[in-house]
C-alpha cells in the first residue's frame, strides 16, 4: 500500500506543479505554456505504463490498452496545439477522437475485470462496433457536416484551436461517454453490494478515478477552456490505476505469505474479512462451480472431477478461475484450508 500511495502522490504532486507553473504565464508566453502542459501529461503517458510493466506482475490487458489510448489522446492535443494548417489540425483532433473514443470503452472494461463481474464476449465486440461508429462519425470533420457544421483553425499567441459549429451528430459522443459513466457507476455498485468488490479501499480507488473524469469532463462542458483538462485528468485515472493495480498485488502476496505459513502449522489461521469473503462467495457460486467446489473439499483430483463432469482442461480452469475470485483464494489449496478451518 504504501508503493502505490507513494507513487499516486508523487505523479499528482508533479502534474499540479506542472500545470502551476505554466497557468500562471502571460500571452507571450501562452505557446511554450500550454506546449510544456501538453508535452508534461504525454510524458506521464508513457512513464505510468512503464511502471506498470515494471511493477505488476499479472497486467491486465484492458488496463494497457487504456493506458495506449491515453497516448494516443495525448499525442492529439499536443499536436493540435502546435498545429500551423486547418489540414494538420483535423488530423491531430482525429488521433485525439480516436483515443478519446476507445479510451472509456477499456476503463470500462478494466473496472469488470477488476470487480470481477463476469460477461460474455459478445459484449465486448458489440461496444467495440458501436466505439468504431461513433469514432467514423466523429472523424468524418472537415469531409461532411454531421458533426461539425463548420470548423476553422484559430492561432493566438501561438497557440492553436479549433473554432467548430457543432453538427446534428455531436451529442451522439456526448451520449456515448455518458452511457460508459453511468454503466461504470452501476457496475461498481453491484460489485460492492454483492460483495464482489470486498475491499473499500479498492472501491475508493476505482470510483475516483471514473469520477475524476466525470468531474472533469462536466467542467469542460460547462465552462469555455482553453486548456483540454481531460489530458491530465486521464493521467490521474492512469495513476489511481496503476496503484490499485500495485494494491492487488501486494494483497496476493499477503495471502501467499499466509497459505507458506499456513502449509507449515498444523492449525491454519485467517482473518475475518478472509472468512467472511470465502462464506459469502460460497452463496454467489453458480450450479457448476458448486458442483466443482464440492469435489475439492472432497479431495478429488481435477483429472477425476473432468472426467466426471465430461469437461476439458479449459473449461475446467475457467471455472476454476472464477470459483477462486468469488471465495478470495488463489489456489485448491487455500480452498480446501479455509474450509476445513470454518468447519472445525
Amino acid at each position: 500500500m504504501i508503493k502505490s500511495g507513494k507513487i499516486i502522490w508523487v505523479t499528482l504532486s508533479l502534474l499540479i506543479t506542472s500545470f502551476s507553473l505554466s497557468g500562471c504565464s502571460v500571452n507571450g508566453e501562452k505557446t511554450a505554456s500550454f506546449s510544456l502542459l501538453y508535452g508534461t501529461a504525454l510524458f506521464f503517458s508513457f512513464v505510468i505504463p512503464i511502471c506498470y510493466i515494471l511493477t505488476v506482475k499479472n497486467k491486465n490487458p484492458w488496463i494497457m490498452l487504456l493506458f495506449l489510448c491515453i497516448i494516443t489522446v495525448n499525442s492529439g492535443y499536443l499536436m493540435l496545439c502546435l498545429s500551423k494548417t486547418l489540414s494538420f489540425a483535423l488530423w491531430a483532433n482525429r488521433i485525439a477522437y480516436f483515443g478519446s473514443v476507445f479510451l472509456p470503452l477499456c476503463m470500462l472494461m478494466s473496472v469488470l475485470r477488476l470487480c470481477n463481474i463476469k460477461y460474455k464476449k459478445n459484449i465486448a465486440y458489440l461496444l467495440f462496433a458501436v466505439g468504431i461508429l461513433v469514432f467514423l462519425i466523429a472523424a468524418s470533420q472537415g469531409y461532411s457536416d454531421i458533426y461539425y457544421k463548420s470548423v476553422s483553425l484559430s492561432i493566438q499567441n501561438g497557440v492553436s484551436r479549433l473554432i467548430k459549429e457543432y453538427g446534428p451528430l455531436h451529442i451522439i459522443y456526448l451520449f456515448y461517454l455518458l452511457l460508459h459513466f453511468v454503466i461504470m457507476i452501476a457496475v461498481m455498485i453491484y460489485a460492492r453490494v454483492k460483495g464482489k468488490l470486498s475491499s473499500t479501499l479498492r472501491a475508493i480507488f476505482l470510483i475516483t478515478a471514473v469520477f475524476i473524469n466525470i468531474t472533469v469532463w462536466l467542467l469542460e462542458q460547462l465552462v469555455n477552456i482553453d486548456f483540454e483538462l481531460l489530458s491530465f485528468s486521464y493521467i490521474t485515472s492512469e495513476a489511481f490505476l496503476l496503484g490499485l493495480s500495485l494494491l492487488i498485488q501486494e494483497n496476493e502476496k499477503r495471502i501467499e505469505a499466509i497459505m507458506k505459513d499456513n502449509s507449515r502449522n498444523e492449525c491454519p489461521t485467517f482473518t475475518e474479512e478472509e472468512i467472511s469473503y470465502f462464506k459469502r462467495g460460497i452463496t454467489e457460486l453458480t450450479k457448476t462451480e458448486k458442483i466443482i467446489f464440492d469435489y475439492y473439499i472432497l479431495g478429488h483430483s481435477t483429472k477425476e472431477i473432468r472426467e466426471k463432469m465430461n469437461i476439458t482442461e479449459n473449461t475446467l480452469k475457467y471455472h476454476n478461475k472464477n470459483i477462486y475470485g468469488k471465495l478470495g483464494v488463489t489456489s485448491r489449496k487455500q480452498l480446501v484450508l479455509i474450509n476445513e478451518f470454518i468447519q472445525k
